[in-house]
């Protein structure tokens, strides 16, 4: 810094430091409580659901069929009651949650790695390659998404694997679509013409001056992608065609209070998994909205 610009600051009194591309998004963000205190609700689940399970004294499958402990409404004991077989409601909510924000975490993960691999490829090579692309993501968005998914899950079985790469597969044409759009303007950028006559490699231009310019619109998909993938994982699970007991998830816990007489005078068994559902999937659309509108401010409504 010149003296003539340390004397110019003293003067006016405005210093202020230059904040990066990063810092800027963050600083919009802090700015938006509402996506703060949904960060926060979700820092506190996932906390919630990593530790209770850990130090509970009861097992998510054990089970006690001494007709004391069966039905138990909520306790100093039992905090959220007991279920039909015995076993602790609270260690099976936490964990349960274990199950569904990891299905949801992996699906988001596999299908925004195949969805920017492929949206890659296609948006900067174009040509017969951007056709073959779009042209097989028009066909696996043209399915119809729920049904698929129950057909095949019927089909190979209930298995958290299968889960996974079911939605995945089903759902990667749609990050795919962003991440093409936003390298097709990109690559006609003077800084990537620099790049060809520098003779840096397609893999490097692509992977080092493009992808990280994509970054951000890939965040806010994935965020707003887990409250979508838990609500799809939670109501294949409610069929029976998700998660498979006894493993706990959100969705096979509302499963079994899907008789009338449950509903009505045992609600310990479905309200506490129904709302972890509803707040867990309102934050993230909630924190994906905020992020959205912190990384590009100009589609704030």
């Amino acid at each position: 810094m010149t003296n003539s610009s340390i004397y110019e600051n003293k003067k006016t009194g405005n210093v202020r430091k230059e904040r990066s591309y990063w810092g800027d998004v963050v600083h919009r963000l802090r700015k938006n409580r509402m996506a703060m205190v949904s960060l926060v609700v979700l820092v506190i689940i996932i906390g919630l659901c990593v530790i209770i399970p850990a130090v509970s004294p009861y097992s998510i499958e054990g089970t006690n069929m001494e007709k004391q402990y069966r039905d138990q409404a909520p306790s100093s004991t039992h905090l959220l009651g007991t279920d039909k077989i015995g076993r602790d409601l609270f260690t099976r909510l936490f964990y349960a949650g274990r199950i569904s924000l990891g299905v949801a975490l992996a699906v988001v993960a596999l299908e925004c790695t195949i969805g920017i691999v492929l949206g890659s490829l296609a948006g900067f090579y174009g040509g017969i390659i951007d056709t073959i692309v779009m042209r097989v993501a028009d066909v696996f968005l043209s399915f119809p998404f729920m049904m698929i998914c129950i057909t095949i899950s019927s089909v190979l079985g209930n298995s958290i694997p299968t889960l996974i790469l079911v939605l995945a597969l089903l759902s990667w044409p749609s990050i795919a679509r962003i991440v093409r759009g936003q390298i097709l303007t990109l690559r006609e950028m003077e800084y990537m013409e620099a790049c060809e006559a520098l003779g840096i490699s397609d893999v490097k231009r692509i992977f080092k001056h493009l992808l990280p310019n994509v970054l951000a619109y890939v965040i806010v998909y994935a965020t707003l992608g887990m409250a979508s993938v838990i609500l799809t994982e939670t109501s294949l699970s409610f069929l029976g065609l998700g998660v498979s007991p006894p493993t706990p998830s959100w969705g096979n816990m509302i499963q079994e209070a899907r008789d009338i007489i449950v509903i009505k005078s045992k609600w310990w068994y479905w309200i506490p998994p129904g709302i972890s559902i509803f707040v867990s999937v309102m934050c993230f659309n909630i924190l994906g909205d905020g992020l959205r509108d912190a990384i590009d401010p100009k589609m704030k409504r």
